[in-house]
């Protein structure tokens, strides 16, 4: 697979969930992918075969809680800028 860049938001309120959206991209964003945790489903994509896919969704689940420990920060930094 080539260079993947991967971006994460803060947690989002989906509905009555909390959640947090991760988005792979290659080729200057050409290719994406997107996903969400917890779970670490594929949502939305355009570029990546199947098999990229089902790494990258394993890599969701695998590193699950520490993406969401670093969108809680960036969700925490972004209250403190608020104030």
């Amino acid at each position: 697979m080539e260079e993947v860049s991967l971006t994460y938001t803060g947690i989002l309120k989906q509905g009555d969930k909390r959640v947090v959206k991760v988005r792979f991209a290659r080729n200057g964003e050409k290719d994406f992918a997107e996903g969400v945790l917890p779970g670490g489903k594929i949502e939305r994509s355009s570029g990546f075969s199947d098999k990229e896919l089902a790494s990258l969704s394993f890599y969701l689940k695998a590193n699950e809680k520490e993406l969401c420990q670093k969108a809680k920060e960036i969700t925490g930094l972004r209250g403190f800028l608020r104030s």
